[in-house]
């Protein structure tokens, strides 16, 4: 399926697996379609965070066929230049949380829209602080499993936002899609 009924808008093309982008598109009445993109996700050498979440969601948006409303992604969460990146195991996951107690970071979602020869691709970084979290409360997220397969360890829609003390810019962003930027542009391509 590739369009909605007549006179209405095409189906999204996300290529994407992530649960979260599917709800906030579907959310804003997007008819959404989810396409997991295999692409290898590996950081280059050198590769600064802001490049490196721009150069994935490109690479994504172009596994999509060039006719279909294609939306793409990568969320990266950053601190001091660094990349946290989904953690490996719970200790991970508890290294990067300590990490990030009671100071702020950077979340940036890259981000690319496709429909024709139609494209757009820019990025989103929020400023994220997190409370000052004590080694239980670090312990006790991270045994709800939560933080298993998140960048940065953490999910600001579940338990995780508990450890968030204040956010500047895209609240929807460091869920993984600035929808105010992204939403603008679906509807001039659409």
């Amino acid at each position: 399926m590739s369009a909605s009924p007549a006179g209405s808008r095409p189906v999204i093309w996300l290529a994407s697996g992530s649960p979260r982008r599917l709800a906030l598109l579907g959310w804003a009445g997007w008819e959404v379609e989810a396409h997991p993109a295999d692409v290898d996700e590996r950081r280059r050498a050198g590769e600064a965070p802001v490049a490196y979440a721009r150069r994935l969601a490109h690479t994504k948006v172009a596994t999509a066929p060039a006719a279909r409303l294609a939306v793409a992604a990568d969320t990266v969460v950053h601190l001091d230049g660094e990349v946290l990146d989904k953690p490996r195991d719970r200790e991970e996951a508890s290294s990067h949380l300590a990490r990030l107690s009671g100071g702020w970071h950077e979340v940036t979602t890259g981000w690319c829209v496709r429909h024709g020869h139609l494209e757009r691709l820019a990025h989103a970084t929020t400023r994220v602080r997190f409370r000052s979290l004590s080694s239980a409360e670090i312990a006790a997220y991270v045994a709800t499993g939560e933080a298993d397969d998140k960048a940065g360890a953490y999910a600001i829609q579940g338990t995780g936002g508990v450890l968030v003390a204040e956010v500047q810019g895209s609240w929807t962003n460091v869920m993984g899609l600035p929808m105010e930027e992204v939403l603008a542009v679906l509807e001039a391509f659409a």
